[in-house]
């Protein structure tokens, strides 16, 4: 483990935090922060319940319990290495402003709960590897930790810190890494190579940059529940997972626990963010920082960006209501800089006209944070949800109005307009990928069934979701209550077998699902900033 900064004290303007097991919640005071500098190492920060992130159980802390589905006798007692944990973080919708936010304009985002989940499971002393394995993309790979080029990374010149800011990706350190991407899924087509390839290297610079060559042997399974190329985040997801479980791993994020102090907790998901961020960087090249941010913290923000040469205006929705959402994928492939392009285009023939229709895109974001924003702003109340409603309905218009529309994201408004199940609109760069329906309250089965029918039919493919869910989670240690005879003995414990058999979007959520059947699962804990 590398040697990390020791830490100063320095006050801050409390912001009310509540860290909750989702179906409660607990307002906690402020306190001084420890911010680090480097120049020795920091204290050792705790885990949840009484675990030392990487040497496990402490004295008085229960044991942590290995394997799958194991009788409490055969269990194996807890060892000194860290037990298998999961860190999970959300996809993301553009709600209102898409396309104007690439002129200038707000954009308003916010969370969804198809969720990645990433199960890191420490390998023993003498195994000095480190595995990465996406099945749902079918990629595999196993890096031989001594071979890997922590020399160039730990340059003085070079090294990163778990607290640093990290705006731009160095070139030499991409060109250090490039023999090592070499062998990634040699025998894949090139279109999936390059994706593997990609989300290899968002690994790599994450693990060099923050760890050491002393970095513990593990394996790290990622499954999602989220279509790729959707337009939903899906990177963005796994970057904050990868981001997660690297800095628990190094023992710099504490918590999320009920007596954390608010600001801590802030700096818990900034941290995270931050490095998320870079892991898009090695995706992406240069994105806008909206998705790795709604992933983080969960919820919503608006985000604005009226000068490219400057970092984007990103204002937090810490009290966006969670809402019952439809999204339909068109399975309309779908290409951002073509549509981006269209409305270039149209803005140049057109200039005023164009201009028109962005302001009053602009104007709609503005409505939507402003009502959301409201004390009177109900989630369960009708007259509220139809006033959101509306307002995703004129901004669909809107951009029809700019050409990014698509005979098929049009069949599904129609669909659902037919039925009078809610109110719908194109959700990212249009042409294709996804659109999203806002539902009305107590719907009827009859209704939702005829429409699921008839997208089926189509061939569509639905998720039935929540808008503004939380953000990253944790499931510490990965033991977990399923309904079964194991909840008597604490619950079932996640291990790669039972994780990786796990079959489809259903058999995940099942298994290791934020909600359960049952309702809420408390073993999931996030860090949730409110205003």
């Amino acid at each position: 483990m590398t040697s990390q900064p020791a830490r100063g004290s320095i006050s801050r303007t409390p912001v009310n935090i509540t860290l909750r097991s989702r179906s409660s919640s607990t307002t906690t005071t402020t306190r001084s922060l420890r911010i680090p500098t480097p120049s020795s190492s920091p204290p050792l920060e705790m885990g949840y319940d009484g675990i030392d992130p990487v040497n496990g159980p402490i004295d008085g802390a229960e044991s942590t319990r290995q394997g799958s589905r194991k009788s409490p006798m055969a269990r194996k007692q807890s060892s000194p290495m860290m037990p298998p944990f999961i860190v999970s973080a959300p996809g993301k919708v553009i709600v209102f402003g898409e396309h104007a936010v690439v002129h200038g304009k707000a954009a308003i985002a916010a969370s969804v709960s198809l969720r990645s989940y990433l199960l890191v499971t420490a390998l023993s002393k003498s195994k000095r590897t480190i595995s990465l394995r996406f099945p749902d993309i079918n990629l595999s790979h196993t890096w031989n930790i001594d071979d890997l080029p922590w020399d160039t990374f730990s340059q003085p010149s070079k090294k990163k810190y778990y607290y640093d800011l990290v705006t731009a990706l160095d070139p030499e350190l991409i060109a250090a890494m490039k023999p090592h991407l070499a062998g990634v899924s040699v025998d894949a087509p090139d279109d999936v190579r390059k994706v593997h390839q990609n989300s290899a290297s968002a690994f790599l610079y994450l693990l060099l940059s923050l760890g050491s060559k002393s970095f513990s042997g593990c394996l790290y399974t990622l499954r999602s529940t989220l279509p790729i190329g959707g337009g939903l985040g899906s990177s963005a997801s796994v970057s904050v997972c990868l981001a997660g479980a690297l800095l628990l791993q190094l023992r710099t994020l504490s918590g999320p626990h009920p007596d954390q102090p608010a600001e801590e907790g802030r700096l818990q998901v900034e941290r995270i963010n931050r490095w998320a961020f870079v892991g898009e960087m090695c995706i992406h090249g240069n994105p806008s920082g909206i998705d790795n941010t709604v992933a983080t913290q969960g919820k919503a923000v608006v985000f604005q960006r009226t000068d490219y040469t400057k970092p984007p205006r990103v204002k937090p929705l810490w009290n966006w209501p969670e809402l019952p959402l439809l999204l339909v994928d068109t399975k309309q492939s779908r290409s951002t800089a073509t549509e981006v392009a269209k409305v270039a285009t149209l803005k140049k023939t057109h200039p005023q006209i164009t201009e028109s229709i962005l302001n009053a895109i602009d104007k709609v974001s503005e409505g939507a944070a402003a009502l959301i924003g409201h004390d009177d702003f109900d989630s369960d109340d009708l007259s509220s949800i139809e006033a959101l409603g509306k307002l995703m309905t004129i901004n669909h218009g809107l951009l029809v109005a700019l050409g990014v529309s698509h005979p098929r994201l049009e069949r599904i408004r129609e669909l659902v307009d037919y039925e009078g199940i809610g109110w719908t609109k194109l959700t990212g760069a249009g042409g294709g990928g996804c659109a999203m329906t806002l539902l009305r309250p107590n719907i009827s089965e009859e209704r939702m069934k005829r429409l699921e029918n008839t997208l089926e039919e189509e061939g569509y493919v639905k998720f039935e979701t929540t808008l503004g869910c939380d953000g990253v989670g944790v499931l510490w240690p990965a033991v977990i209550k399923n309904g079964t005879e194991e909840d008597e003995h604490g619950g079932e414990e996640i291990d790669q077998e039972n994780f990786l058999n796990a079959e489809g979007i259903d058999g995940v959520e099942e298994l290791v699902g934020v909600q359960g059947e049952s309702g809420e699962r408390g073993e999931w804990k996030f860090w949730r900033v409110e205003d």
